[in-house]
Order: structure tokens, then C-alpha cells, then sequence
């Protein structure tokens, strides 16, 4: 079934020449990360076709830093490995998945990725701030590290005394290669090619479409998140190690210019930039694209339904580039 997104797309795939597709699954192994970077010379973890189901663990976390809070060693076996054993880092800090090269896709294509099922893998999160860093970093010049005991069984985060916060686990980040000759991007800031969004509207049950930059697209994943805030304005949510399971399709010469999403409630659109104003207008407008190239509106009336009828929220502002989404139900469409 193709979204509401790329209604007039071609896809290939699940319905396609790729038959059902196939499963497969990508341990968090020192072999398979990518840290801190989306890179068109990424080395592929799996190559898969459009329509392939790929089971993809992610880690979370400094194992110092959480054996030091209390973790139990037998849990950090995964992340120390990675620690101990990748010495390809950077300019990032984040510890990805991947790099998963879909045969198909091609630039100018856009990659769909159904986000089928997420699974909580340790009973614990993490959020911490360090000087010089977040939204307010002259009133906490100092670090703090607090460990989060998660309830999986009632989906439930144990912050504090008389404080329990509704798990609700995303992937900050999920993105695919920039144009190659951007040469080794930072996983930090969102761009084009989607990457640390930190979007938390992203959980299972959720497509996400970015448009493809480089052969194969190259997603990664990472930056697992129990929880967040919009806005994450201390620059951590609750970070947690995650597993997802995601289906990828390959709409053929369907172009996006930014990142696009669609939950069972609503579409979504996206803008990232330095300046908060500017990735506002970006996904505004990309509203406003959608209603008038899916739904058909003229462009006044797209402007004023996105006025009347648009959640425009700040996604984060703590990622070098900020990041705005605009939320569109998809209970107000009655018609045919």
C-alpha cells in the first residue's frame, strides 16, 4: 500500500518485481556502526532489495559512564564492544547502525521506512547534560548523568519519586547518505538527509520518507530514545538501546526536498536549519507543497488550512541545526 505521501509514486518492492521480501538482522557489532557519521562511502553492514524486513539492534551510551551509575557489566557487553574495538569515529558522537544499501534505490528516488515494531532492550535509560552544551548552557555550566529505571512491563519511566513518564520509544536518529560530495557529515545536526531528527512523533507504526543522495541510500540508525520532550533542551532524552524492525521501499522518481512522515493520525512534514525561523518556514512550506500536490487544494487554500488546522511544533533545538515539524490530522480529509 503506498502513503499519503507518495500517492503518485512507483514502487518497488513489497507488491513489486522484489516479490514479498525477505527478513534479515543487523546485530550492533563493532563491525556494523557507524559513529558519528552519514557518509556516501559508508560501508554497507547488509545489502538488501526494496521490500526486504531488516531487524536492526541499536546501543546507547558510554559503558563507563553507565557502569558507573550502576549498570550491571553483563548489560554493557554490546556497547564496551564497540568502545573497545572501533577506532573509525567521528565527527559525531553517535553510535549507528548500518550502513544498509537498498539495490535499488538511486538519487532522485525517495526511500520509504516503514517502521514496523520497536523493542526496549535493557531496563534503563539515561539523560545527562555537560557544559558548553544544550539550550541553556550558562545556567548549567556543570555535567550531570541521571540513570532511569524503565517499567517494560507497564511502559513506564521511574524519573523521580512520584514521577513516572510514559515510555514512548523512537530513533532520534534515522537517515540515509547525504550528497557525496558532502563528504563525511556529523550525525548531529538533521539535514537533507534526515539523520538525528530526534523527532519523537516517529514511533512504530510510522513511515518515513527521505530522499535518496547516493546509490543504495545508505540508512543507518541509532540514538535510541525511551522518551523525549519536544524541544530536548537539555541535548539528551531518555537515551535507551533499542531494536526495530523496518521495512524499506524504494518509490522510483518520487523526489522529496526534505524529510516527510506519516503515523495512522497524521502527515508530517519537516524543516532543519541554524536559525528556528527558517526551518519553520521549511516545513510550512512543505505543507503546503503536500496540499497542493497530494490533496489537490490551490495554494491559498493550503496556506489557510495549514493555518487553521497545522501543529507547528519545535522538534529540538539543541542539534546544531534546529528542527521544526508541522503536524496534519488526518481526520479532517471526510471526503473520498
Amino acid at each position: 500500500m503506498l502513503k499519503g505521501f507518495l500517492l503518485c509514486a512507483a514502487a518497488v518492492g513489497a507488491l513489486g518485481t522484489g516479490g514479498f521480501g525477505a527478513d534479515f538482522t543487523v546485530a550492533a557489532t563493532p563491525d556494523n556502526i557507524c559513529w558519528g557519521y552519514y557518509w556516501s562511502k559508508a560501508k554497507p553492514a547488509l545489502t538488501i532489495h526494496s521490500g526486504d524486513r531488516v531487524t536492526i539492534q541499536t546501543v546507547s551510551g558510554n559503558p563507563a559512564a553507565l557502569a558507573g551509575a550502576g549498570v550491571p557489566e553483563d548489560r554493557l557487553t554490546a556497547v564496551k564492544a564497540i568502545y573497545d574495538k572501533v577506532t573509525d569515529k567521528g565527527p559525531g558522537g553517535h553510535l549507528l547502525t548500518g550502513a544498509i544499501f537498498i539495490e535499488e534505490a538511486e538519487p532522485g528516488d525517495t526511500l520509504e521506512v516503514r517502521i514496523e515494531k520497536i523493542t526496549l532492550d535493557v531496563p534503563y535509560a539515561y539523560n545527562a547534560f555537560s557544559p558548553g552544551r544544550g539550550f541553556l548552557p550558562d545556567d548549567f555550566p556543570y555535567a550531570r548523568y541521571k540513570l532511569i529505571p524503565l517499567d517494560r512491563d507497564h511502559m513506564l519511566a521511574d524519573f523521580a519519586p512520584g514521577i513516572r513518564i510514559p515510555l514512548h520509544p523512537f530513533f532520534g536518529s534515522m537517515g540515509v547518505s547525504p550528497p557525496p560530495g558532502t563528504g563525511r557529515l556529523d550525525s548531529a545536526p538533521p539535514w537533507i538527509h534526515a539523520g538525528n531528527m530526534d523527532n519523537k512523533e516517529l514511533v512504530a507504526g510510522t513511515s518515513l520518507f527521505v530522499p535518496v543522495h547516493a546509490k543504495g541510500a545508505l540508512f543507518e540508525v541509532g540514538d535510541g530514545h525511551a522518551g523525549q520532550g519536544n524541544g530536548e533542551v537539555d541535548i539528551t532524552a531518555m537515551e535507551t538501546s533499542l531494536t526495530g524492525t523496518f521495512t524499506f521501499i524504494v518509490h522510483k522518481g518520487q523526489t522529496l526536498r526534505w524529510a516527510r512522515a506519516e503515523t495512522p493520525t497524521h502527515y508530517i512534514t519537516m524543516g532543519f536549519n541554524q536559525d528556528l525561523t527558517k526551518a519553520t518556514e521549511l516545513a510550512v512550506k512543505d505543507m503546503i507543497d503536500f496540499l497542493v500536490g497530494e490533496r489537490h487544494l490551490t495554494r491559498d487554500d493550503a496556506y489557510m488550512l495549514t493555518s487553521v488546522a497545522v501543529d507547528v511544533n519545535i522538534t529540538q533545538l539543541v542539534d546544531g541545526n534546529k528542527g521544526v515539524h508541522a503536524m496534519l490530522p488526518k481526520a479532517i480529509f471526510v471526503g473520498k
